[in-house]
């Protein structure tokens, strides 16, 4: 007996892309010291989310700290680009160095 073909949408728990939540996670795996790792289980309970989330925050905290040591960079530099004194361009230089390496 030939199997009957069926045309259209299938029912069932099968939802349209539509409906579904754009929002697209990735996930890894990363590996801590120990002491890290409790640093960060201890940030987690103070503000209550799991480990995860705990990360995800950490994380784009620091990238956002790393973009605002950028910003200053660039507004201190271009305030004293005009400036001709060497020794003022050596601690401009060791200055700018710690701002953007954090040393």
């Amino acid at each position: 007996m030939p199997h009957s073909v069926t045309t259209g949408r299938r029912s069932g728990s099968h939802k349209s892309a539509k409906t579904r939540p754009s929002k697209v996670e990735s996930r890894y795996t990363v590996g801590l010291a120990p002491s890290l790792a409790n640093q960060v289980q201890r940030y987690a309970e103070t503000v209550d989310t799991s480990m995860s989330k705990a990360i995800a925050a950490l994380v784009r905290l620091g990238l956002e700290s790393q973009e605002n040591r950028k910003r200053e960079f660039f507004k201190r530099l271009k305030a004293n680009l005009a400036n001709d004194d060497p020794n003022q361009q050596d601690r401009l230089v060791d200055e700018f160095r710690t701002l953007i390496l954090g040393r």
